[in-house]
């Protein structure tokens, strides 16, 4: 059984969807977490993540900070309330991501900065924030949330495409840079998953995604959560520079 006691997490992005999921896993098995939102208007659903973590059986302590973690200062004031709250910050989850899609012809540069600025940038700023603690503890656990678009691709979403294939070569080069402070450094690539940015999508555009899922199914927001826990935890301790799909076979 996976025991995280004592430990303390981030988890960016973490008002609703996959993110909120792998607050609700990680404070389960005992995390100390930041639930993460970007603005005033996602407060609310903030909150409620919180609300359902407090009725948990035993579960860690939960904070909540409002950050942009495209802006370097509020990464850095978003990872420091972890360390004030709790005094030490262990995981690291970079979980905060959007979308612009659009056929490149069409996109303008503000739909390609914008995923470019929060997915990658944003997933660079909590590392750089985090990491002079981890390395002084020797001991770390950080999970960049990629995604199969980024090993695949799709029409539409270049932008989202690039962001989400630079988190794997990311994460490969700082494995490679903190692994002899046993920081350890994985990248996980959700499919299709059933959240309410997919649930929003046109039925036909989702049908054409299934037939693409050799499980013939969506997965759900908690299948990546365990994924991300197992990642999390010393279970994991021989894992790191490694991707790993979470998309009932879709791009094997």
């Amino acid at each position: 059984m996976i025991d995280l006691s004592g430990k303390s997490a981030v988890v960016t992005g973490s008002s609703r969807g996959i993110g909120a999921a792998i607050a609700k896993e990680l404070a389960a098995k005992g995390a100390n977490v930041v639930i993460n939102h970007s603005s005033k208007n996602s407060r609310s659903k903030a909150e409620e993540v919180a609300e359902s973590i407090a009725d948990l059986t035993d579960p860690g302590k939960v904070i909540i900070k409002q950050a942009d973690v495209s802006k370097l200062k509020e990464a850095q004031d978003l990872i420091n309330s972890c360390l004030h709250e709790f005094e030490s910050i262990d995981i690291l989850v970079n979980n905060a991501g959007i979308n612009r899609d659009t056929l490149l012809l069409r996109m303008k540069e503000e739909d390609w900065q914008a995923p470019i600025a929060v997915n990658l940038g944003g997933t660079f700023n909590c590392c750089k924030a985090s990491l002079r603690t981890m390395m002084k503890q020797r001991w770390g656990r950080i999970i960049n949330l990629s995604s199969i678009i980024g090993m695949i691709g799709n029409a539409g979403q270049t932008n989202y495409a690039a962001s989400k294939a630079g988190i794997i070569g990311f994460s490969k080069s700082l494995a490679r840079e903190v692994a002899a402070r046993n920081i350890t450094v994985n990248a996980v690539a959700p499919g299709f998953i059933t959240t309410a940015m997919t649930e929003e999508m046109p039925e036909k555009v989702k049908e054409k995604l299934l037939e693409k899922v050799p499980l013939s199914r969506a997965g759900m927001p908690e299948e990546v959560a365990n994924a991300v826990l197992f990642l999390a935890s010393e279970k994991a301790s021989y894992i790191t520079g490694e991707t790993i799909k979470i998309a009932g076979g879709m791009g094997m």
